[in-house]
């Protein structure tokens, strides 16, 4: 399921993500743009880096 930050309210001007076994993150304006993929761990250590 693909998620959008609640933090973006009504804006189309951010990411969404898909989590699972691999995590996808992908454009909000331009959906079928593609995706790019990395691992859980690899997101989790990217948001505990990020909300340092």
């Amino acid at each position: 399921m693909w998620r959008k930050s609640s933090y973006s309210g009504t804006e189309e001007n951010c990411v969404e993500v898909n989590l699972g076994r691999v995590s996808q993150i992908r454009d909000t304006k331009d959906r079928s743009g593609g995706t790019l993929a990395v691992s859980s761990a690899a997101w989790r250590a990217f948001l505990r880096k990020a909300k340092r």
